[in-house]
């Protein structure tokens, strides 16, 4: 399963990388506001760093709506860097451009995507990515992680090559249960990802063998 940073926020990015399993990032125009980042060139310049930092696919979502701007918009995202894959909202237009931009080469992360029919008409348009918010739908009294395990499914069923990138993760054990149910994918906060590292039994048992060590050798 492949990992992925959900944030634009430039130290989280490098601590994710030195530890040595970052795979790529994602962001979207609520993280890049949380940095402060305004203006369409910033933006992009910002693309740029973060492609810099990592070497895997990094998602950058446009803002139109329409299947123009999004065309226009997905091809000025997609110069910048090899790395970037163009994030389209699951919408009429949103799916409509993922075709053509599937059909170009470009690679396609569909976003804000709740059911397994979604999901379905993404696939068929072939997106590179498609990211269930298994978060927001947890919100909702519906089951996030079920939602994951029914597009995996289904894909291995009809052997779509499109990749299920479990978002909206709010914590570790959301990471946990997307790799149980076979997400491809997950993107998710620093700290979700850093609590992976945590067991009280590994803290307990570290803190006893340097005590054991440090009797016996001073």
């Amino acid at each position: 399963m492949k990992f992925f940073i959900d944030t634009a926020n430039l130290e989280q990015i490098k601590e994710a990388q030195d530890l040595g399993v970052l795979d790529g990032v994602t962001t979207n125009p609520s993280l890049m506001a949380k940095e402060g980042i305004k203006g369409e060139e910033n933006i992009k310049k910002h693309y740029q760093t973060i492609c810099e930092i990592v070497e895997g696919d990094v998602s950058a979502e446009v803002i139109s709506t329409d299947y123009e701007g999004m065309i226009k918009e997905g091809e000025e995202l997609a110069a910048l860097h090899p790395q970037i894959t163009i994030k389209i909202p699951m919408i009429k237009d949103g799916i409509k451009a993922i075709k053509y931009f599937s059909e170009k080469g470009y690679k396609t992360n569909c976003t804000l995507v709740f059911s397994v029919g979604q999901a379905l008409l993404a696939a068929k348009a072939g997106a590179t990515y498609v990211s269930p918010f298994i978060g927001r739908l947890d919100d909702i009294s519906t089951d996030g992680i079920e939602l994951i395990a029914q597009i995996v499914e289904m894909y291995n069923y009809y052997g779509y090559g499109t990749q299920v990138l479990a978002a909206s993760i709010r914590h570790t054990q959301h990471i946990v249960k997307c790799a149980e149910v076979g997400a491809d994918v997950i993107t998710a906060p620093l700290n979700a990802i850093m609590g992976l590292l945590k067991h009280p039994l590994t803290d307990s048992g570290l803190e006893k063998f340097l005590a054991d060590y440090h009797k016996l050798n001073g």
